[in-house]
């Protein structure tokens, strides 16, 4: 059979059934469509209300488990609310410990994706200058 300059894909085309094409179609297309694809938005970084919501439940969290500690002693102790109050406000400073850690690591996180852009932006002006 002499070669007509057409690959191989062309000459097979007639011999697949149009189940076949199609299914390769819808292949190459979700390869095409992943490639292309934009991270998810959650992946690259936390937004501002969702750090602040995080930080609102550690707080309350908090709170809460020092509410229930302090009035399970006083109920099993049969004391007046002193645990209660006790326990409240061990959660209040707890669960600001936990916000002031969580900001921190957010503080880091900034100055560290901060700096490795001025840091990666100072190399590249010495190497146009040639130092």
């Amino acid at each position: 059979m002499p070669s007509t300059g057409a690959t191989i894909s062309e000459r097979d085309v007639g011999d697949e059934t149009p189940e076949d094409r199609l299914s390769d179609l819808e292949r190459r297309i979700a390869a095409m469509k992943e490639k292309d694809a934009p991270p998810p938005h959650q992946e690259t970084h936390y937004s501002q209300a969702h750090l602040a919501w995080r930080m609102v439940i550690e707080l309350v969290a908090g709170l809460g488990i020092g509410f229930g500690i302090g009035f399970g002693l006083d109920y099993a102790f049969s004391t007046q609310p002193i645990f209660m109050v006790v326990f409240t406000l061990l959660g209040l400073a707890a669960g600001i410990k936990t916000m002031m850690r969580s900001a921190q690591e957010v503080q880091k996180a900034a100055t560290t994706e901060t700096n490795g852009s001025v840091i990666g932006s100072e190399e590249k002006g010495k190497q146009r200058d040639g130092e």
